[in-house]
């Protein structure tokens, strides 16, 4: 293995001559190579429904999964659909990467969008409600209620529900009220006793309310009734001296992506502040109705709404299914799954004393490699901060802050750390999306803690996972180091997937120093050592370690490539894959969400297999490894392979260097992409199967659970010794 100190991307070096990648190829790619990026990305929703209609996995998970299924759907419509909304209506679209006109794909997205829909209604009507009665949790109509029920509800509705309800009319004195987005609402129409005029009003179901309110218990059953079901039986009280004649839910979806023109804008913050306020007040792109509404009321909808009917989605049951987080959280251990405790890394374990571990003399022993959530974000990343906050030895500390918790520990220890006389640089992106104002608030926070606040480069989002602390050790400073691929989020750290990596090698901390004075300064860094970084050098680099695994193939010698990541798109990156296994390299995708890579097809991609692995945590990690003709070259960081992450965001990936680090890795990828691993398998005509039973019906392997126990079992090992 390569020491560390010699480790070089080779980006840019004069003996990097002879990789021209602008070359001409012997082979040719057909033209047809690539799947819709939009469709797969519904095809992972799909992934997602196919755990919650598993009948092997605990109830409420598979209630849990409902929720999530609903919430990717809406911000699927608010980002993705809506920008394309948009750049029709602009005629700034262009055919998509398949080559379908935007038209045709917003017709083939709606198409399949209608029929997840009511394949997500159904399996929460049909499958997951009825096993959770039979779990001794019932979701009950309030027809089902006898009289002595009903009462009781109605002293709740009056207490509880009533005084914070807004009814609007609708006439010529009043008009059509505003739908604000995601909001579940009631459409009444009534008629006035006095003139016998037919009216129609709209009610909205307030969201700081509970989503179901709970019944007392009946024969050891727990019941919930929808807010909307308590709601619409007690009308009356809204309307006096009206008579009710119909209601129905309906629910809005607008376009909420985000447009800044930042090299026009002098202040990036108000500029977002602006722009948040028009998000609510983006056009409408989706709205959801029960089966059951009437033409009158649809027709008047569509008329104010200016939707058209393509973008109506007719469901039965109850409408805003991520109202099933509240009952994923219900306290019932047995139908939940198996809990994982996670462990504090081996190297960061508290001593003979169960004194608190010293983080930077862990470091200095050799780089630590975490694995979250099965190893603790708390024990690894939190104190790693919070230590160098308190530390007097410790004289500056800089950070990237792309999404954060709201009562962020990582925040606190970076204010901590200024207040105590350190220097204190904090990147916070402000455009991270749906999190901007979150992200502003705690900038100002910052800001005045007296932490410098910077905002990154015009036209790039920060996305990379850095942290650098710099230390007087004998009088000499020392650079400690953190390279990860997830958020600085203690709450996402527990679900998310990740790997984050802690070194005191010299050349990392001159590597993010310098990209530390890119971001905050007018330094243009044109090569680092142990750090590909985008969006001047990963996708080069990347592309050229791709190269030489397809030289090493056609030289007879043993070629590699293995990559983890959320999408796999960019078409750059894709053919050069392509043509890695047209030469024979063997090539392994592992990707959680989109990929629009074709495997399998004979004389293009016959030596490529793409896996997909969902569960109880959400696989966030990047990982690139290259076989190296016997020297591996792995890299963990934060990019995916997206044109927005190669191409205008500011990424980094940092070389690992320890054999053991590099065999920890291996392993894992090599688990999951095998065929006793329960996962899904992508075929060239992108279709995902789920491969989770072996030929006698019995459960393939779960990575997620493997890997916790292989956690454990180190640290058990350790303990006995």
């Amino acid at each position: 293995m390569i020491e560390p100190e010699v480790l070089d991307t080779g980006l840019g070096d004069a003996d990097d001559d002879d990789f021209d990648l602008s070359e001409e190829f012997d082979s040719q790619l057909p033209d047809h190579r690539y799947l819709d990026r939009e469709l797969s990305w519904l095809a992972f929703n799909q992934r997602v429904l196919e755990l919650a209609e598993d009948p092997n996995l605990p109830v409420l998970e598979r209630a849990n999964f409902l929720a999530i299924f609903a919430s990717n759907l809406d911000e699927f419509f608010m980002v993705r659909v809506a920008g394309l909304k948009r750049r029709i209506m602009t005629g700034l679209a262009v055919p998509t990467n398949v080559g379908t006109s935007p038209g045709d794909v917003l017709a083939e997205i709606s198409d399949e969008a209608h029929r997840l829909q009511l394949r997500h209604a159904n399996a929460w009507m049909t499958l997951v409600m009825p096993a959770l009665a039979d779990a001794g949790i019932e979701v009950v109509s309030y027809d089902s209620l006898d009289e002595a029920e009903r009462a009781q509800l109605y002293d709740y509705f009056q207490a509880q529900v009533f005084p914070v309800l807004m009814p609007l009319a609708v006439d010529p004195a009043h008009p059509f009220p505003y739908i604000s987005g995601l909001s579940l609402n009631l459409a009444i129409r009534i008629r006035n006793a006095r003139t016998g005029r037919q009216e129609f009003a709209r009610l909205k179901v307030p969201p700081m309310l509970p989503r179901v309110v709970a019944l007392p218990p009946a024969g050891g059953t727990v019941r919930y009734l929808p807010l909307e079901d308590l709601i619409s039986n007690h009308l009356d009280d809204l309307f006096p001296g009206m008579e009710v004649l119909d209601h129905h839910a309906f629910r809005l979806t607008r376009n909420e992506d985000m447009v800044i023109e930042e090299d026009e804008t002098e202040n990036l913050i108000q500029a977002l502040e602006a722009e948040l306020l028009r998000r609510r007040f983006g056009p409408p792109i989706r709205l959801e109705i029960t089966d059951d509404m009437d033409g009158v009321t649809l027709d008047l909808l569509i008329k104010e709404l200016d939707i058209t009917e393509q973008e109506v989605y007719r469901l039965p049951g109850p409408l805003d299914l991520r109202g099933l987080f509240d009952l994923s959280r219900i306290d019932r251990p047995d139908l939940h799954f198996k809990p994982h405790l996670p462990t504090t890394a081996l190297a960061f374990q508290p001593g003979d004393n169960n004194e608190r571990a010293d983080i930077f003399a862990a470091i200095r022993k050799g780089d630590v490699l975490v694995h979250h959530p099965y190893e603790s974000f708390a024990t690894s990343v939190q104190a790693f901060l919070e230590q160098a906050a308190k530390d007097p030895h410790v004289l500056a500390i800089k950070q990237t802050l792309y999404r954060t918790s709201g009562d962020s520990p990582i925040v606190e220890a970076l204010i901590n750390a200024a207040e105590a006389g350190k220097q204190v640089l904090a990147l916070v992106e402000i455009k991270a999306r749906f999190d901007e104002a979150n992200n502003i608030v705690w900038a100002r926070k910052l800001e005045k803690a007296g932490v410098h606040v910077v905002y990154g480069l015009v036209g790039l989002k920060t996305h990379c996972k850095l942290a650098l602390v710099i230390r007087e050790e004998g009088g000499v400073l020392r650079s400690y180091s953190h390279v990860g691929t997830g958020n600085y989020n203690p709450k996402t750290s527990r679900i998310y997937e990740d790997f984050g990596l802690f070194t005191a090698d010299d050349q990392v901390g001159r590597d993010l120093t310098r990209l530390f004075n890119e971001l905050s300064g007018y330094a243009i860094e044109k090569k680092f050592k142990r750090l590909l970084v985008a969006p001047l050098h990963l996708r080069k680099g990347l592309l050229r370690l791709i190269e030489k695994e397809r030289r090493n193939a056609l030289a007879g010698k043993p070629a590699s490539v293995r990559i983890k990541v959320n999408s796999m798109v960019d078409e750059q990156i894709i053919d050069a894959l392509y043509r890695a296994s047209q030469a024979g390299v063997k090539v392994e995708v592992w990707v959680r969400g989109i990929c629009a890579l074709k495997p399998g097809v004979e004389g293009m991609s016959e030596n490529i297999t793409v896996r997909s692995i969902l569960g109880r945590y959400l696989e966030h990690s990047r990982i690139f490894a290259f076989g190296g003709d016997g020297e591996p070259v792995v890299y963990i960081g934060s990019a995916d392979m997206m044109h927005r992450n190669l191409d205008r965001r500011v990424e980094a990936l940092v070389r690992v260097s320890s054999p053991a680090h590099v065999k920890e890795l291996e392993d894992l990828f090599t688990l999951a992409m095998s065929d006793t691993t329960s996962s899904w398998h992508l075929g060239p005509d992108g279709e995902w199967v789920r491969h989770h039973q072996d030929a006698e019906g019995r459960p393939l392997l779960d990575i997620q659970d493997r890997t916790m126990t292989n956690v454990q079992r180190r640290r058990r090992a350790r303990a006995v010794r």
